[in-house]
């Protein structure tokens, strides 16, 4: 009498959306290792245990799942700055809250911040503009309250509220690459009370538009 063939496992089939989220997560770690031009579906796919037509699927080619990183990762963060905003009426408290989140998004250890901030591939137009979008749509947001507070117009609010958001993401990306002796709680009270004393100057309803 013979052994019966052994039969292997099928993979676990998932729901469409539960299988994307885990594509995308394997493809996260596979693009922060290797960068875009290195990274390969064949190994994404191999990472995650489906076969290349299950990744096509899902994402048509490289580019379509790289686009995809980058924009769930830009409305993470672009949703954190609204968050910040909404979590108080009080805005000393919601300029420490933006720096705040600036700081705790680059020491993720998922390290999306180099989807975001360090992309390989920005010479692309359609990468280009979603991570544009980090800047402009979390400057909106924060200079429709300056508008709001301070009576500024539209332009003025948002030349201001640019300024914020540029001291925020550079100030955390430089925290983070010269492996700064002050810690995360310290370096964001900082750039808070740095911010504030600027901002801060410009009082309730001022009609001054310059």
């Amino acid at each position: 009498m013979t052994d019966a063939p052994t039969v292997r496992p099928r993979p676990t089939r998932l729901p469409r959306k539960a299988r994307k989220a885990q594509l995308l997560e394997v493809a996260l770690r596979v693009f922060v290792e290797q960068g875009y031009h290195a990274a390969s579906m064949d190994e994404i796919a191999e990472r995650a245990g489906v076969s290349k037509p299950v990744l096509y699927q899902h994402f048509p080619g490289k580019l379509d799942l790289y686009l995809a990183l980058i924009q769930s990762a830009c409305d993470t963060v672009i949703d954190g700055v609204r968050q910040a905003l909404a979590s108080t009426q009080d805005n000393r408290r919601r300029v420490h809250a933006t720096m705040e989140l600036w700081f705790d998004y680059v020491a993720r250890h998922d390290a999306p911040i180099r989807l975001v901030f360090e992309s390989d591939l920005t010479s692309d137009p359609e990468v280009r503009d979603a991570l544009d979008r980090v800047t402009t749509e979390s400057a909106s947001a924060i200079a429709e309250v300056i508008g709001e507070d301070t009576g500024l117009d539209a332009h003025a609010a948002h030349l201001l509220a640019v300024a914020l958001v540029s001291m925020g993401q550079v100030s955390a990306r430089h925290w983070l690459d010269s492996d700064s002796v002050v810690s995360k709680e310290d370096a964001a009270r900082l750039l808070a009370t740095l911010a504030w004393r600027g901002i801060g100057g410009f009082p309730k309803d001022d009609p001054t538009t310059t």
